[in-house]
């Protein structure tokens, strides 16, 4: 199983780390790093683009700079795009060829198929539903999400979606505009658990992933494709455990790399979920 770890210093990433540079602990307890990559992996990554009606001028800027994001990846990686509203679909099946991602996302801010609204979790679920279909894959796995953050999902939990990008070792990363804000949670007899906001959020970092907030979704586009490009992996052994039981991990610097970095900061996912024994 791999982890996806970012590590940044003054929000910049960290380059040049060792596996002895991490802790990682699961349920509390130490576990030894069976693999170690950095950013020579291979790389999977879907875009996926909100098309609904308030994202149309951050669409344009991200298509003004596609290519320039795009030309950092290397030929051994490959990118996808999904467009969502209402509904969700494939504009450019994942390839090599960036030039067929780059003419997608020039094409988003086109669509007007996909119904009214924002359904994020659903989107999320047929990238993760998409992904599961293709064949295997050695390398990391990342979306990098446009999206206003809107929308109220009916009988989609995060739950749900936590797992099914957790299952496929898909980190979610998110452009969201400047005045995008977590939801408010709110319980008692009068909610109704059938609906749940969207939260991006959540989402971002429960999988390992971060949300960037801006007006100009184009440079931030490239600033994060060269931030997923600068990641590493570890690789552990799942631990024996009852299928579908939840297993936290918690990743850190070691001592000696805490002193060379005292001020960084470590994303990764906060858990998986157990196959079964």
């Amino acid at each position: 199983m791999r982890i996806d770890v970012q590590v940044t210093d003054n929000k910049r990433p960290v380059p040049g780390l060792r596996a002895e540079d991490f802790q990682l602990n699961e349920e509390g307890a130490p576990r030894s790093i069976d693999y170690f990559g950095r950013e020579a992996e291979p790389l999977q990554v879907i875009l996926l683009l909100d098309v609904s009606g308030s994202m149309g001028k951050m669409l344009r800027e991200m298509a003004a700079v596609a290519n320039q994001a795009l030309a950092q990846l290397k030929s051994a990686d490959q990118v996808g795009v999904f467009v969502f509203a209402r509904e969700a679909r494939v504009l450019a099946d994942l390839s090599a060829d960036t030039r067929i991602a780059e003419r997608a996302v020039k094409e988003a801010p086109l669509e007007r198929d996909l119904g009214a609204g924002t359904s994020l979790n659903d989107a999320l679920l047929a990238v993760a539903a998409y992904l599961k279909e293709q064949p295997a894959f050695s390398g990391r796995r990342a979306v990098i999400a446009l999206t206003d953050n809107g929308g109220v999902h009916f009988r989609v939990p995060d739950e749900k979606v936590i797992r099914a990008l957790s299952e496929m070792n898909t980190v979610l990363n998110a452009i969201v505009p400047s005045s995008a804000r977590p939801p408010v949670h709110r319980s008692g007899a009068d909610i109704n658990p059938d609906f749940t906001p969207a939260d991006v959020f959540k989402l971002a970092a429960a999988t390992g992933g971060e949300v960037q907030r801006s007006d100009k979704a184009g440079e931030l586009f490239k600033e994060m494709m060269e931030r997923i490009r600068l990641r590493y992996s570890l690789g552990i052994k799942a631990a024996p455990a009852p299928a579908g039981t939840y297993r936290r991990l918690d990743v850190a610097l070691s001592d000696e790399a805490k002193r060379r970095y005292p001020k960084a900061e470590v994303r990764a996912r906060a858990g998986y979920y157990a196959a079964g024994e």
